[in-house]
């Protein structure tokens, strides 16, 4: 077992994250809350909000050990599909069903590593309307922690000018168990215990961004 996907170079995966944890810093002020919550070992299933391109690697970098994330199979086109592959990230075709990358989703939990999810599916407004069964999935098929995660300030809205190194904001919340079995009734309910803690999240993180903290 591994804690990264099959065919990943640890050492490409390990500079990703160092350029990650580095390369926005020119651009962006980051501020992370409650960094102490992301557990230090063992299966995670990592779900966070997603509101523009820079999320992934943003959270790549900040998260403190080594994650793959499930990412949408437009972005393995050319050089950028091999690359994305040997530092651990697994193509998914949205709103279809897609057996190959949550296999070796499950081995890397199983392996006692981190699984990142973006579990809207797509890029959006970040609120956590509706929340896909992936990541409630994973937990259960494979006794992982689920760890919430939202961020705030990456996304340009239309009609405003980009400013000068924004404040992002990301928020870690407290890991979660999701119970075994129950079918699909089951999980559903797991999932919408994942969709509601992320929502809120993005209160609490709102609230904090708009009183200054």
């Amino acid at each position: 077992t591994s804690d990264l996907p099959p065919g990943t170079s640890p050492r490409l995966h390990d500079l990703a994250r160092w350029v990650s944890s580095w390369c926005f810093r020119p651009v962006l002020r980051v501020r992370v809350h409650h960094a102490e919550r992301i557990p230090a070992t063992g299966p995670v299933v990592l779900v966070a909000n997603h509101t523009a391109f820079v999320d992934g690697p943003l959270l790549l970098g900040l998260i403190g050990r080594r994650a793959a994330f499930l990412t949408k199979r437009e972005m393995f086109r050319g050089p950028l599909a091999w690359l994305l592959r040997r530092i651990g990230q697994l193509a998914v075709r949205r709103g279809q069903p897609d057996p190959a990358p949550l296999r070796a989703a499950v081995g890397v939990l199983r392996g006692g590593g981190m699984i990142g999810v973006f579990p809207e599916g797509t890029r959006g407004a970040g609120d956590v309307v509706a929340a896909q069964h992936g990541a409630a999935w994973l937990a259960r098929a494979t006794g992982a922690a689920v760890l919430p995660v939202v961020v705030r300030g990456t996304r340009r809205h239309e009609g405003l000018r980009r400013r000068f190194r924004p404040r992002v904001d990301v928020l870690v919340g407290v890991p979660l168990t999701v119970a075994p079995g129950g079918g699909r009734a089951g999980l559903t309910g797991a999932t919408e215990t994942v969709r509601a803690a992320l929502a809120g999240l993005v209160v609490e993180l709102d609230e904090r961004r708009s009183n200054g903290e």
